[in-house]
This record gives C-alpha cells, structure tokens and sequence, in this order.
C-alpha cells in the first residue's frame, strides 16, 4: 500500500452525486452550445442551463385545474431516482455500497420509477398533448428496459455477476474484452437505448416546439416554477448516468478501479472530460439527423434488442 488510507465506498457514491450535481448542468450547456454553433448561431453559452434552473428554482410552481398531488411528488420522485442512479453506476471508480448493491436490476428498476413517476405526471392534468407524451414515453420505455437488461446482461456473462462495478472492474483488468464481439454487440444496443431513454436524436428532438413531435416536452408542459426546475434537472441526471455508463464500458481507462485518494481524483477528471467528448460528439452528430417517425421507432429499438440478444448468444458460444 501507499500508506493513504483507501476512500470508503460511501464516500465514492457522495463524490460521484456531486459529481453529477455540479457538472450535468455544464454537460447540457455544452452539448446546446456545440449544436448552436454548428448551425450558425451564437449560443446562449455553456451556462444557460444553471442559469435556466436558477430562475425556475426561484418561482413559485403554479398548478393547473383538476390536477392532484402527482403534479408536486413526480418531480421530485424523477430527481431522487436520478440522484441514486449517479450514486450506483460506475462513474467515478468502480466500487459498489455494502449496502445497496449496483446490480443490474437495481439500476433498471430506478430508472423504471422514474419513467413512471412522469408518465403519471404527462397524465395527471387531463391534456390531450399530456397524454399522448406519456402514452408514447411509456411505448418507448417499454423497448428500451428489455433492452437494457439483455445488453447488459450479456457483459454479465463472462464476469458471473450482474452488478455494473465489477463489469467495469473486468474491463479495466483485462482490457482485450472491450473489442470483443460481445462487447461490441451489447454497447452498440446500449446507445441506441441510451439516446432513447433520455430523449435524444433520432427518437425525440429535445429542441423541438411542435407539440405532434414531442414526447417528453409534452409530459412537462403542465408544469412550471420550482416542478419544472425539478423535472428539467431530473431527467439530466439521468442522462448524465446513462451516457457516463455507456462511455465507461467502450473506455474504462481512468476510472478508479481501487479506491485512493488520488485514483478518485483522476476519476472525476476522467469522467468529466469522457462526457464532454461524448455530449459534443452527440451534439454533433444530431446537426446532420432528423428525427425518424414516430412508427420507425419501435423498429429502431427492436433493432438494438436483437443486437442485446446476439450478444447475449454469442457470450456463451465465444469461450
């Protein structure tokens, strides 16, 4: 040993919430302002999204007739879940809490509740644009979960654990398993599912003002004030999760693979800037991608479940 005391496991999933807490507003500003500039404008800059949740956060939330107590409890439900799911995945270092494992169906049953906590929201006010934004959410959750399990389930394989730690942990020891089919196959279908689940290019356009094209901006349009701040923040998390998971099993390199002081650090470093490359790569790539029909969806995530399943068969027929 190098004589400093090892970080304890729960004080890795604090560094990694505040991690996500300080630097997913930074993500989605970047991500805006690479787009702006692709298409010719000059951005409102890297900033507006702390900004944006500043003064949402200092306005009191109004609440439409008819509606219930889903309208205040789902925002918050979709941050918590957030928060948690920052806390489980492999982000900064990849140790897992004694007490809440970061299994597999722990992370996905998370993301699950927080799906659900906005669907209800979409459906709590009686809209027609509310409920046409949850029933599609919920078609597009129903492909992508299924998804997520088999992909990830298939990584699982050659590890003998389902917990997302210790398959991070395996792709740091023995790097060659990043380029292997299975590995291949099943990071391919997470990012297709990725970019679903946190309504990106080409299955929902997060810029969008046409109410027939929307999905999640449909669910939220009831809300406003504090409720808005929540949601907006809420669902970045998620993305942030989501995307530093995906980003992790194709380049695990710099994520501390044992806990010290020094390995955190350089894991937050390598996090922060592994997602700036991937939000701008991202960014990019929807300048030159429209947004596919609504009825091409299910095709495009069917797409991804067969590639979740032949990495699934080929991580028992590849020894």
């Amino acid at each position: 040993m190098n004589g400093t005391s090892p970080v304890p496991a729960e004080v890795l999933a604090a560094v990694q919430v505040v991690v996500a807490i300080a630097f997913t507003p930074v993500l989605i500003g970047t991500m805006r302002q690479v787009r702006a500039r692709l298409e010719g404008r000059a951005g409102p800059g890297v900033g507006q999204p702390w900004r944006d949740l500043r003064k949402l956060m200092a306005k009191e939330p109004l609440q439409a007739a008819g509606t219930g107590p889903i309208q205040r409890v789902a925002p918050l439900v979709l941050v918590t879940t957030g928060l948690m799911v920052c806390a489980l995945v492999p982000l900064v270092g990849a140790r897992q809490l004694p007490q809440i494992p970061d299994d597999l169906f722990v992370v996905v049953s998370l993301l699950l509740v927080g799906t659900v906590a906005l669907a209800l929201l979409g459906l709590d006010a009686g809209t027609a644009f509310g409920g046409m934004g949850s029933s599609r959410h919920m078609m597009i959750a129903a492909l992508v979960e299924p998804t997520v399990l088999v992909a990830v389930y298939a990584l699982s394989v050659p590890v003998g654990t389902s917990a997302l730690s210790a398959i991070v942990q395996e792709r740091l020891d023995h790097p060659l398993t990043v380029l292997s089919p299975v590995s291949v196959l099943a990071v391919v279908a997470l990012a297709v599912v990725a970019l679903a689940e946190t309504g990106r290019l080409p299955v929902d356009n997060p810029a969008t003002h046409l109410e027939l094209t929307m999905v999640h901006e449909a669910m939220i349009l009831e809300s406003s004030g504090r409720d808005l701040a929540w949601l907006e923040f809420g669902s970045w998390l998620r993305l942030t999760a989501l995307f530093g998971l995906v980003v992790n099993l194709i380049v695990p390199w710099g994520t501390a693979g044992h806990l010290s002081p020094l390995a955190v650090v350089t894991g937050v470093v390598a996090i922060t800037v592994k997602l700036l490359v991937v939000g701008a790569g991202v960014a990019t790539a929807e300048v030159f991608m429209a947004k596919v029909r609504l009825f091409r969806v299910p095709e495009l995530l069917a797409g991804s479940f067969v590639l979740a399943f032949l990495a699934v068969t080929a991580s028992y027929l590849v020894a």
